[in-house]
């Protein structure tokens, strides 16, 4: 992990996607459009990144399996994104940018703000 950080920083990527998937979140802050807000202009002070414009939250999804809270918030060097199922009490956010962020600390942060029992990190280089 640190040597992606590292090449971040360095400039040899163009930039990082971090995939932070959390398990079984609690079921109020998952469904509160105003906690995920919080949690949106907490965790770009946490990565240290600016926000871009306003944050979008939509509750939506036809099928069961997949209705729930998505959000947008674009930042200066890319976007965070996420979607949170109702049906599992799962999130799944994206952290897109091109400028460099420890998405340890990033998944870390999400899963104690959400209350999740565990979580999945994945990282990827963008060239």
């Amino acid at each position: 992990m640190e040597e992606i950080i590292t090449k971040n920083i360095n400039k040899a990527l163009w930039g990082m996607s971090s995939c932070i998937d959390l398990y079984q979140c609690d079921p109020e802050l998952i469904r509160s459009p105003e906690a995920v807000k919080r949690y949106i202009d907490e965790i770009v002070e946490v990565i240290d990144m600016k926000k871009y414009g306003p944050c979008h939250i939509e509750n939506f999804g036809e099928d069961e399996r997949v209705a729930g809270l998505s959000v947008v918030q674009l930042i200066e060097t890319s976007c965070i994104t996420g979607h949170f199922a109702n049906q599992t009490n799962n999130a799944y956010i994206d952290i897109f940018s091109c400028k460099a962020f420890d998405p340890e600390v990033a998944s870390e942060f999400s899963k104690a703000f959400f209350k999740a029992d565990s979580f999945e990190l994945k990282v990827n280089e963008r060239r």
